[in-house]
Parts: C-alpha cells; structure tokens; sequence
C-alpha cells in the first residue's frame, strides 16, 4: 500500500508539506502543490480518511453543488427550491445527499475536488450552473470518477446526463408575447436588453431567442450585459431606459433592478423578466416571465444521479416551461 511516506519521497517534499496539500492549507506553493499532486496520481495513493470512508459509505450518496451570489443584493430563492426539491425527493429514494456551495470548492484543483467528494463518500454529482469558467470543475466532471448530472448546462457523455429547459426558445416565446402587449408603448420598437452572464450557457441560449425575435420584428436591440445582478441591471437601466420603449431581462432578479430604478427616474417602460420567482410578485407591477418548476427539475436531477449510479448512461433531458404574469396574490393566495 502506498503510504504518504512514497509520495513525500516521489515529490521531493518533507510528509508535513504532504499533508498540508491534502488538508488544503494555503500557505504552499502552487509549485510544490503541483509536485504533491502529481506524486499522488502517479502512486494512486489514497489518504485513510478517504479509505475508511469508502469502505463504509452509504450507497448512492450524491452532492448537491450549488453557485449561490454572496454579493446580490436580494436573496436569490433558486438555489433554495433547487435544494427544497433535491433534498425531498432523495428521502423519497432512500438516498443520502449533502449540499456543497462553490465557494466551499475555493481554489482547489481537480485533484483536491476528488479527494474532498471521496471522503464524503459521495458517488454522484448535481451541479447547478456550471460554467465554462470552471476549468477545474469542468475537469473533474470529464474524469468519469463521479456520475455527474448537470443542471442548465449542455455536456453529455456517458457519465454525464444534462437537465434544463429550452431556454432559446422560452426567451424568444416570452418575449413576442410582452411585446405584444405591449404595442402602446413599443412602436418605434426600441428595446433594451439585459442579458445574463458572457460565458454562461444560459445567457447564451436566452440571448439567441432574443436575437432571434429582434430580426423577425425588426427590433432595435441594444444587448448589456447585467451579470444576473439587480443593481447591475438598476445601472443600466438608470443609464439607457430614458431612450428605450422597454426593458427585457434574463432573469426576474434583473427584471425588478430595472422596475425599482424606473420607479425612481419617474418613467414609465413596461419590464419583462425571466424564470417565475415568487419575489417578482413584490415588485409593485405584473410582469411578464417564464416559469420554471425549480423542484421539480432537482428532483428530477436526484432521480437522474440514481439512474447514472445504476449503471445507466448519460442522456438530455428538456423539461417545460410556461410563459406567465406574475403580481403580489399569487404570490400570497
């Protein structure tokens, strides 16, 4: 059996600096810790605490990794009913599951991910808006040492299953409808739109269906970027609503920013969001959005792991959407 002795030899390091590597200490070098961690892939050493959990985990236990803005400025209820509804069905299946925010992840590399979701015993991963930014991530998900199910991301393989609505099509859907709406305020036809992130999937797909709206109905779009932020989207609409018939976000975060900043410039342009959250019901106005059952797509995403832990392959799932109004007694009734 390889010791932590080995792989101190085969790296050239004392067994203290092994050991501050695998407990993720921050103060090693990014040199050194390349050394250690190479040592350890090429020796398959396997720390005890990772050894003892294998050997007596539970079957089936899966992590629930979640992206959650620690800077935004209201809280974000997605990522709540993501784990309302993961949590709840994976009782309903007898499986264990633990919940893991990015930020926990940090600055580890593929190899410290590994061995962090192996001594949690952990055999299947739920990963809610992964990125292309997340390389690391990215990595560990190619590997195939855990049965991944990707939430509103497109990579499929055979350990890889991806969940999401079409959200080309959702975008495109809701925003005809709003602009149909809304023609006594639309016709010079000048639209701004604020769309997510620039290297999310999501934002991506949402911004095509834009797009692809903006050349059928020959719509002057002007596209800015709001990160998902309210306060980015309050910005840019404080700086380019003045001049603009109406306002479509990427999200219903966005959607209020833009409302609360027009309630202050004392104008009127009617807002259109994205994704049906309850919190849009208490920003003063209908709006339109699109609806998306964040439970029902966790639970699905659980029974998917499952499905992938049994041995099945990776597929895409595209699950419903519904375009709707949203105002303060549905959210209350």
């Amino acid at each position: 059996m390889v010791s932590i002795r080995d792989v101190a030899k085969e790296a050239g390091v004392a067994i203290s600096t092994v050991s501050k590597v695998l407990n993720n200490y921050p103060n090693v070098r990014d040199e050194t810790k390349a050394r250690v961690n190479k040592a350890i892939e090429q020796l398959g050493f396997v720390p005890n605490s990772i050894a003892s959990a294998l050997s007596s985990k539970r079957s089936g236990r899966i992590a629930l990794v979640l992206d959650v803005d620690r800077n935004a400025q209201a809280v974000d209820e997605i990522p709540m009913q993501y784990m309302i509804g993961a949590i709840s069905r994976a009782k309903e299946l007898g499986m264990d599951i633990i919940t893991v925010f990015t930020a926990m992840l940090g600055e580890m590399d593929t190899g410290e991910m590994t061995r962090y979701f192996q001594s949690q015993s952990v055999e299947g991963l739920i990963i809610c808006g992964f990125s292309e930014q997340d390389e690391a991530l990215g990595r560990l998900i190619k590997s195939g040492k855990f049965k991944s199910v990707l939430i509103n991301a497109p990579d499929v393989d055979e350990n890889t299953s991806s969940i999401h609505i079409d959200n080309r099509r959702a975008q495109y859907e809701v925003a005809k409808k709003f602009l149909a709406e809304s023609t006594a305020f639309c016709r010079e036809k000048r639209i701004l739109y604020i769309s997510g992130k620039n290297e999310g999937y999501v934002s991506s797909e949402r911004l095509k269906g834009m797009q692809e709206l903006a050349k059928e109905l020959s719509l002057m779009l002007l596209v800015r970027t709001g990160r998902f932020s309210e306060l980015e989207a309050r910005k840019l609409t404080m700086q380019y609503a003045a001049c603009k018939d109406a306002i479509i976000c990427a999200s219903d975060l966005m959607a209020i920013g833009a409302m609360k900043a027009l309630i202050d410039m004392d104008i009127y342009r009617p807002v259109c969001g994205f994704d049906g959250i309850n919190l849009m019901g208490y920003a003063g106005k209908q709006m339109h959005t699109v609806g998306q059952d964040f439970k029902k797509t966790a639970a699905c995403a659980v029974e998917e792991a499952a499905r992938l832990i049994g041995g099945e392959l990776g597929r895409e799932i595209v699950l419903p959407h519904k375009l709707m109004r949203i105002k303060y007694l549905d959210v209350i009734s």
